[in-house]
């Protein structure tokens, strides 16, 4: 498999670049998620003081992604515009994700013809990876790891069409220290681009095992692993020190955030992180999805190493099963599942290439398996240009009317000196730092047991002398017994929130004696 840079490489890069810059370009060039904003807080904080810091002086652990951060980070250091620093780099990372797709068709179906650059376009033109890539978010590097992993372990076993594969064994010594340390790492950075990444690491780990059961390759692994661990253990150690675990605040208040959903029955809550990932054209790769499955594990009964490509579904899935079981919030298209489309959609490319192939023979075959393949690509580009585009715009406008609004709102009308009480912080964190009270738990997560508990949480709010609230309507605490008097003081009186079902952003003065100012 070549990994010099190619041809095709600029291709999809160029493509990769120019659907990202119309997503930002039409959009206005702001993000679609608040989250967002808390990145740049934190990457501007961790520049600016050296500090990892929501707030200035307030060490915390709510970013997400820490890999994400420190790169950020490099871009307010070398004083590039911010928001041309975190679009750039999402559509880098688009255009690498569908170079690795690429190289990996290659691997799995080199008889069937431009699979490599069908796949790698499949990939560049998926609007939630090119949605992502516009977001100003850690999951198009994360998306990226995810097929980057996968080629990294099939570099260890030699062309999957030749009958003698290249074993570990057979490896000199400095080759497995050095493939084994560039993996080590590589799995390290996937991890803290996204902890969940760590699942991946075990599932290709274990099938390497799998499929090169030696000394070689166990002495492979535990090179690796010391190169994982040493990246690794500093963010482990941070953790430690703000918050007594190893993972960031956020994981256990978004997983507070979801106890109603775990009320629901397993299959429910898969159909809720399933439904945003199939709005495209992925939903006609399911054949071919089948069909790799199938025949993958067809050809790993002849050769064990073909198990390795079982992983591309195992992950994809494994990920998704993964969130409905632990997590099944399935907003913003289902942005925490995104990950699992690069090896789905890769997946379900080469397989329809093993189809078209195999239907070759029958005239009714040729003419199926085609169509198939051509309603696929014309769905791929009707999302892309069409209701992905559209949805991007109506993201970014949302956060701009409401969260962006109201931040401005703040930093312009409010004293730092009074203390506000904050759903979504991540505007108010860039546009008006301060201390804060983070109701949703992130930076404050003292708060984290009153997130459905709505007298404790306005207990918390009079203890610690919060004077202003800000929130949606439905992130305002409904308990009017041990509410205080909530004086209107601000609204955003955005149009696009409202058309698409939700509420306007809006901040109250708490008049906890009563009587409105």
């Amino acid at each position: 498999m070549r990994s010099r840079f190619r041809p095709e490489d600029a291709l999809l890069l160029l493509v990769a670049l120019v659907l990202t810059a119309l997503y930002v370009l039409v959009a206005g060039g702001n993000f679609p998620l608040d989250d967002s904003w808390i990145h740049q807080t934190y990457a501007r904080n961790l520049a600016q003081t050296g500090q990892w810091a929501f707030v200035p002086g307030v060490p915390s652990a709510a970013s997400t992604s820490p890999l994400y951060t420190v790169v950020l980070t490099v871009g307010y250091w070398l004083n590039i515009p911010f928001r041309l620093w975190a679009h750039g780099l999402g559509a880098v990372m688009l255009g690498v994700t569908g170079m690795l797709g690429l190289r990996l068709a290659e691997r799995f179906a080199p008889n069937v013809k431009r699979i490599g650059l069908i796949s790698g376009l499949a990939l560049v033109f998926t609007w939630h990876l090119i949605w992502a890539a516009a977001s100003g978010m850690e999951t198009p590097i994360f998306a990226m790891f995810t097929l980057l992993l996968p080629w990294l372990i099939t570099r260890q076993i030699g062309d999957l069409a030749a009958r003698h594969a290249v074993s570990l064994q057979e490896d000199n010594l400095p080759q497995t220290i050095l493939s084994a340390v560039v993996f080590g790492v590589a799995a390290a950075l996937t991890t803290l681009t996204r902890a969940e990444g760590v699942l991946l690491v075990g599932l290709v780990g274990v099938v390497l095992l799998i499929v090169r059961p030696s000394v070689r390759t166990v002495r492979w692994g535990v090179i690796a692993g010391i190169a994982f661990a040493l990246v690794l253990t500093p963010y482990l150690a941070l953790n430690y020190s703000l918050t007594g675990g190893p993972l960031p605040n956020t994981a256990a208040a978004k997983i507070m955030y979801a106890q109603p959903y775990l009320t629901l029955s397993l299959a429910y809550r898969l159909q809720l992180m399933l439904t945003p990932l199939a709005a495209g054209g992925q939903l006609l790769l399911i054949p071919g999805l089948v069909a790799y499955v199938i025949g993958v594990i067809r050809r790993a009964r002849q050769d064990r190493r073909w198990l390795l490509a079982l992983t591309l579904p195992a992950w994809g899935f494994g990920l998704i099963l993964l969130y409905a079981i632990q997590l099944p919030l399935n907003f913003q298209h289902g942005r925490y599942v995104m990950p699992a489309l690069p090896a789905l959609v890769l997946a379900g490319v080469v397989g329809t290439g093993w189809l078209i192939r195999s239907a070759n023979a029958s005239l009714i075959g040729r003419v199926l398996t085609r169509v198939l393949a051509l309603s696929t690509a014309v769905i791929f580009l009707g999302f892309t240009f069409g209701l992905g585009l559209q949805a991007h715009v109506q993201d970014v406008t949302i956060i701009d009317e409401e969260m962006v609004r109201s931040a401005q709102y703040i930093a312009e009308n409010i004293p730092a000196t009074d203390l506000l009480a904050v759903h979504d912080i991540g505007a108010v964190g860039y546009f008006a730092p301060r201390p804060i009270i983070d109701t949703a738990g992130l930076v404050t997560p003292e708060t984290i047991p009153f997130v459905w508990d709505d007298a404790g949480m306005w207990a918390y709010l009079r203890e610690h002398g919060a004077v202003y609230l800000m929130g949606l309507e439905d992130q305002i605490p409904k308990d009017t017994d041990n509410a205080p008097q909530l004086c209107l003081d601000f609204t955003t009186g955005g149009q696009t929130a409202p058309r698409a079902g939700g509420s306007n952003m809006t901040i109250y003065y708490l008049a906890w004696a009563g009587g409105c100012p």
